[in-house]
């Protein structure tokens, strides 16, 4: 990975998959490790945070207390882009991107979000990203590793 393609925005399934033991976390792990050691740009809304705790107890099985701890190591990386507003602004161009492409409010929330701050790359494990014109997204997982993933979670 290089920078070239930043600044990035991590998505909530990003940052839960990198925080888990999931046999594909590989690929969201080693854009988690380059954000913290400041090797890429790397934007994260603080809702991502709150997004990623739960995913990690209710699809992952992890307590509340794990998944607080884990996100809260997270949280101390100084040299990622924390991205603290929600403006009106921002939250009804959230909601303009959701209705205008048909995705969750979240979605339309984190891509307002990317378009805010210059985002050049979304990275995320699903391709709703992809119908925003605005910037690129990157699935971090293969179709395969994708398959894998679900099967992990099945068990």
């Amino acid at each position: 990975m290089s920078d070239a393609d930043g600044p990035y925005l991590f998505d909530v399934g990003v940052i839960a998959l990198a925080h888990t033991t999931a046999p594909v976390r590989d690929g969201a792990l080693s854009y988690v490790r380059e954000a913290i050691a400041g090797e890429i740009d790397a934007v994260v809304p603080y809702p991502a945070l709150f997004g990623a705790h739960a995913v990690l107890t209710t699809y992952y099985g992890y307590s509340n207390a794990d998944a607080s701890r884990l996100l809260g190591n997270f949280l101390d990386a100084k040299r990622i882009h924390w991205y603290d507003r929600m403006p009106e602004a921002v939250v009804r161009g959230g909601l303009s991107q959701a209705g205008d492409v048909n995705v969750d409010g979240w979605d339309g929330y984190y891509a307002q979000v990317a378009i805010e701050e210059g985002v050049n790359t979304v990275l995320t494990i699903d391709d709703d990203f992809e119908r925003f014109d605005a910037f690129d997204t990157e699935v971090i997982l293969s179709p395969e590793e994708f398959i894998e993933l679900n099967e992990f979670l099945e068990n």
